[in-house]
């Protein structure tokens, strides 16, 4: 219901701005520039969707090799004591929870082209269980939720756009974009908790999570100690020698169990196509309300109205130029990579204002896409308060996100 309200509220706030740009500031091209950015956004929308097909004929043929080889069902026995407690719904060694460990491995290592489709297999075995189909249930919104908090220990993808614009240390925003996107998926949890009555003073919940804070605590240590070069090169190799070890262990695993590995594969790689086409249309509607909103200048009268206020309270704005990229990465990934690197431009990759863009694209992932995609290939109507959390695992994240930047930089 509220994601609903919201996309309504985009169409309506645009149309509202433009309106006025055209009656008081005589701009009679505005409708016209809202209009062709619907359209637009609509042809990426579908191209994102055929993209998808590829990569999700892959890796569904690749996990249902997994299921039948019976690695996933080891994948879930040994997350099974930590994954009881925070998706109760799911019974003990469970697929899913395999396919949901793949999927938070993957989003830890920076692999998007594989956490995706890894994703939406988790969230389609989440939906078997679910008793109500138009319904969010409570494993699916936690599932979720931690996807749009976007946990990464290696943000690849930032550190090369900072090396191709030219920062003299590409790597130096590595350490912020790891605590702050450590806050925004412990926030994103501890909400969904909250409203789930989760126990989190559960010992094996508890030890976990101590345990994970003491190991991103460490990895934020050891590589900071490297220079920019060899992070990149241990992000790259260790990301994809694990992706392909995974494959090999289910192959082999296939091999040993004497299934015939050719064609399950083909039988799991046929359900990719209309898993991506079925997403189209969810995707459609978020991307278009969302260019509507930035096309129209409503994006840019938010910005300019937080400025005023925390100027009027003499508040410190350094961050404020960075804020578009806050607003959009909860919208549009594409988007808030695009306003990121329009940030290092006007101000330098090495200013302030593009070492916390950049923090800020690594710390959350794209809520709105995702809760999208997730929840539309499985036919979710109703999410419940998936959205809140999520937003509010953003809020945390960019919080986190420009405290440490002013720690780091300013």
């Amino acid at each position: 219901m509220v994601l609903n309200y919201i996309w309504i509220a985009f169409f309506v706030i645009a149309f509202v701005v433009g309106l006025v740009k055209l009656l008081f500031l005589g701009d009679t091209e505005i409708f016209s520039t809202i209009v062709n950015g619907s359209f637009d956004s609509a042809k990426t929308a579908f191209e994102v969707s055929l993209g998808l097909t590829g990569v999700m004929t892959l890796w569904l043929g690749i996990m249902k090799v997994g299921e039948e080889a019976g690695a996933i069902r080891v994948l879930s026995k040994i997350v099974s004591p930590f994954f009881k407690r925070i998706f109760p719904e799911i019974p003990k060694n469970h697929p899913s929870s395999g396919h949901i460990l793949m999927n938070f491995s993957a989003n830890m290592l920076g692999l998007d082209n594989a956490a995706t489709p890894l994703g939406l297999k988790a969230m389609q075995g989440l939906q078997e269980l679910n008793p109500d189909k138009e319904t969010a249930s409570n494993s699916q919104i936690m599932f979720l939720v931690l996807n749009t908090a976007g946990l990464t220990l290696i943000p690849v993808s930032v550190m090369l756009y900072r090396s191709q614009m030219g920062a003299a240390n590409p790597s130096d925003v590595f350490i912020p974009i790891l605590l702050a996107t450590f806050v925004g998926t412990l926030s994103g949890f501890l909400a969904v908790a909250f409203y789930q009555k989760i126990n989190l003073l559960d010992r094996v919940l508890l030890s976990v999570l101590v345990g994970f804070s003491l190991f991103v605590g460490f990895i934020t240590w050891f590589l900071s100690t490297l220079p920019q070069e060899k992070i990149g090169k241990i992000s790259a190799v260790s990301g994809n020698l694990i992706l392909f070890g995974i494959i090999i262990l289910f192959l082999v695993g296939g091999f040993i169990k004497k299934i015939n590995v050719y064609e399950t594969f083909i039988e799991g790689a046929k359900e990719g196509f209309g898993v991506a086409i079925k997403v189209a249309p969810y995707l459609v509607a978020i991307l278009v309300g969302v260019a509507v909103f930035r096309a129209s200048g409503a994006m840019d009268f938010l910005v300019n109205g937080i400025a005023f206020v925390f100027a009027a309270f003499s508040i410190n704005t350094d961050f404020v130029p960075a804020l578009p990229t806050a607003f959009m990465k909860s919208l549009s990934g594409s988007g808030a990579r695009g306003l990121m690197i329009d940030a290092m431009k006007t101000y330098g990759p090495d200013s302030f204002v593009g070492k916390l863009v950049c923090t800020i694209q690594g710390s959350t992932d794209t809520t709105f896409y995702i809760l999208a995609v997730y929840f539309g290939s499985v036919g979710i109507k109703k999410t419940r308060y998936a959205l809140t959390c999520g937003l509010l695992a953003d809020f945390f994240g960019l919080l986190g996100a420009i405290t440490v930047a002013y720690l780091f930089f300013g």
